[in-house]
């Protein structure tokens, strides 16, 4: 049975293990990434990229990419209907990038997919792992064809299923909203400004419209069940339902659609001996806020920096330990930020005016528009 030794594998080759392996391998270790699914079958479900994630990427070279295809939206705004009740101006940070960035995960995995290669690295495609054993001083991860892979280190990339958190038997804590969700990529006409993000309240449920690039628009609604394949007409509802009113949006064509249910959980250990955990493996939560790949490429970032200290200098493993501690605690407050989100969103008719009395008149105040695109942003994480 042929066993390989790596520094480090990452098994998962979304935007969190992609980063990961490009930190590590450009700070000089030898990574191997895996990942179970064939080339070409991961689908568009993020689309934000926030100012703190574009800053921790930066050093390490797919920034202008990211910058030069998404489109930069300076505002994001909560709506109810037409009515405007918080406008959240990023175009004040103190950054070089004072938008929130809108891209496909499609195109933002290939920009990190090609760097890695640039670098020397690659993805072994389709790579699934059956058990994780851990020594103390490796893990070693088997997989289908028999196959084993020894690594000093182990990064669970591998999303809200994940293989390796379950081989490692660590507990993923929380629940799921009880509402499933709709995705949708389409191209509108109407009312809908083509430089904010907008999540829209409504008593039937929250509904997120953001442009994307090649004049498209991403929609993320809550529903009670939602179609597998979401068509004009059930868009079109949604917007007619929960979108504006005075110039409605019209839904010309549905470019691609999903449903999925959403899990408000994080794993009670971000590390186990070997094992490390990284972004949807580690937390999940509502898409409210668009934090999800954010805070997942945050983790890899901040992971992989340590770990190379870990691997090259030899500093105290105990490094790891705070590092996954702090990254449990920073998942801990994003997912109540966005449980909050959600539920403002979801507000029940008879609660509906007082929200939206409380959001207009806190909207008014300089300090707290400042505070949510300091938090929304991530840049309070700094």
């Amino acid at each position: 049975m042929q066993t390989t030794t790596t520094d480090v594998l990452i098994v998962g080759a979304g935007p969190v293990g992609l980063t990961a392996a490009i930190v590590l391998v450009q700070h000089g270790h030898d990574v191997t990434v895996v990942d179970r699914q064939a080339e070409g079958a991961n689908t568009s479900r993020a689309a934000v990229v926030h100012p703190h994630t574009l800053e921790l990427l930066e050093p390490y070279g797919v920034v202008d990419a990211l910058v030069s295809r998404g489109v930069h939206t300076p505002t994001f705004t909560i709506r109810d209907r037409d009515d405007l009740l918080i406008a959240v101006p990023f175009s004040e940070l103190p950054t070089r990038y004072p938008y929130t960035l809108m891209i496909s995960q499609a195109d933002t995995e290939t920009f990190l997919l090609n760097r890695l290669e640039a670098l020397g690295g690659k993805v072994v495609r389709p790579a699934a792992v059956t058990e994780i054993r851990q020594s103390a001083d490796y893990a070693v991860a088997t997989f289908t064809d028999g196959s084993r892979i020894r690594a000093r280190y182990l990064i669970g990339a591998d999303g809200m299923h994940s293989t390796v958190r379950d081989q490692t038997g660590i507990a993923f804590t929380g629940g799921t909203y009880a509402e499933s969700f709709v995705l949708a990529d389409v191209h509108l006409s109407g009312g809908v400004p083509a430089n904010e993000v907008i999540l829209y309240f409504s008593p039937a449920g929250l509904v997120v419209v953001a442009p994307l690039p090649d004049g498209m628009y991403r929609i993320v609604a809550t529903v009670d069940e939602a179609p597998h394949n979401p068509d004009v007409a059930f868009v079109q509802s949604l917007l007619d339902e929960r979108g504006p009113q005075t110039r409605p949006a019209v839904v010309e064509d549905v470019v691609w659609g999903s449903r999925f249910r959403v899990h408000h959980r994080i794993a009670d250990e971000f590390r186990d001996e070997r094992v490390l955990l990284a972004g949807d493996a580690a937390h999940v939560h509502s898409p409210a806020g668009g934090q999800g790949m954010n805070l997942g490429i945050e983790d890899a970032v901040v992971l992989a920096e340590q770990l190379s200290q870990v691997l090259d200098a030899g500093a105290d493993e105990a490094l790891l330990d705070a590092c996954a501690a702090a990254r449990r605690r920073t998942a801990g407050s994003v997912v109540a930020m966005t449980s909050r989100l959600t539920e403002l969103a979801t507000a029940s008719a008879r609660r509906r005016p007082i929200r939206n009395r409380v959001m207009r008149m806190a909207g008014k105040l300089p300090a707290v528009r400042r505070a949510l695109a300091w938090r929304l942003s991530g840049l309070n994480r700094r």
